[in-house]
């Protein structure tokens, strides 16, 4: 019987050695959903925490794991940095610190392509432990663009039309430069834009800051989109004759 095969849990985007130097390892991300995760860790988090910080949580409690490795740098957030600390005194397994400031574009092609808004973020997130090859045909034109992190709750990606332009550090991190701030910061001239962050993550203040420069539309969710925002985003993606 072979030996057992190690299981890495990983938060954010940590740097591509890194990864790499886990060999066979299974790789599971963190951030995303894992299906069978109990929401175990609310009492360890102010009421205040984003989701995604939420989800970490209950998914590196539900879990089993070898390690952890957690990008703590500006690639990723402050609490994240807060949760490497819980997570090594909850958990009874390495907990590694990394920051990853690498500049070398991977490039966007997903983000930039004319495929549905829900279907890229999908391809992004999975890109790290489960990479598909997707033709790709890109939009040069996109009618919209949508600025941020990856949402909780992906069905705020439904309004959307197909080819809608991928920004903010959702496009970094299918870069894999998560800390290039300039890449995040980027915003096409005349594209009706959505900024987008969860209740509770400071990405806000720049979001708002950004929807008032382009004249795009700032919103923000905690966990399950509420039918008010989607009807904000709707209205706001009509008013802009996106879906002329």
């Amino acid at each position: 019987m072979g030996e057992k095969r190690r299981r890495v849990g990983f938060v954010g985007c940590p740097p591509e050695d890194v990864l790499k130097a886990q060999g066979v390892a299974e790789l599971v991300d963190l951030d995303n959903v894992i299906e069978g995760a109990r929401p175990r860790g609310e009492s360890l988090l102010p009421r205040t925490t984003c989701r995604i910080i939420r989800r970490i949580l209950d998914n590196a409690l539900s879990v089993e794991l070898d390690e952890i490795i957690v990008d703590e740098g500006y690639g990723k957030c402050d609490a994240a940095r807060g949760l490497a600390e819980l997570l090594e005194d909850l958990l009874d397994v390495p907990v590694i610190r990394t920051q990853n400031d690498n500049r070398q574009s991977a490039g966007t092609p997903i983000s930039d392509s004319a495929l549905p808004l829900l279907r890229k973020v999908e391809l992004i997130l999975d890109g790290f432990v489960n990479p598909q090859e997707v033709e790709l045909t890109a939009q040069p034109k996109p009618r919209a663009a949508m600025w941020g992190v990856p949402a909780a709750d992906f069905s705020i990606y439904e309004p959307f039309p197909d080819g809608t332009q991928v920004l903010g550090w959702t496009r970094c991190l299918e870069n894999r430069t998560p800390a290039e701030w300039e890449l995040e910061m980027y915003v096409p001239v005349g594209v009706p834009t959505v900024f987008f962050a969860q209740t509770f993550c400071p990405k806000n203040v720049v979001a708002q800051h950004l929807a008032r420069r382009h004249d795009g539309l700032h919103v923000d969710v905690d966990g399950v989109l509420s039918q008010p925002v989607r009807a904000k985003i709707e209205a706001f993606l009509r008013f802009k004759r996106v879906w002329d």
